[in-house]
């Protein structure tokens, strides 16, 4: 298996991502991901030349979401009329930066 990856680069990844690792997981971690980038090996061996760049591997891809519909919606009323508590129209809520009480 070939040294990608050294022990240090793992520690700096580590850190970057803000995961803990100790000294047996870098270890581990440093074997595991130098397999993983030899794993993929094979790639880097097929002949790509002349071969066009495709913006999206399934190709000529079109929406495949539904048909916006213009729909009615529910009534301010509606809206509030399980809210706990509401004043003036709108949703109250316990306040949290400041004083407190309700907003």
């Amino acid at each position: 298996m070939t040294q990608h990856l050294s022990e240090t680069d793992v520690r700096g990844i580590a850190e970057y991502a803000r995961i803990g690792l100790t000294a047996e997981e870098v270890v581990t971690m440093t074997a595991d991901l130098n397999a993983i980038i030899d794993s993929l090996k094979p790639i880097t061996e097929f002949e790509l030349d002349g071969v066009e760049p495709t913006f999206h591997p399934i190709g000529d891809l079109s929406n495949v979401m539904r048909e916006d519909k213009i729909r009615g919606s529910f009534t301010q009323e509606v809206a509030l009329e399980n809210a706990p508590k509401q004043a003036d129209g709108s949703f109250l809520i316990p306040s949290i930066l400041g004083e407190g009480g309700d907003r």
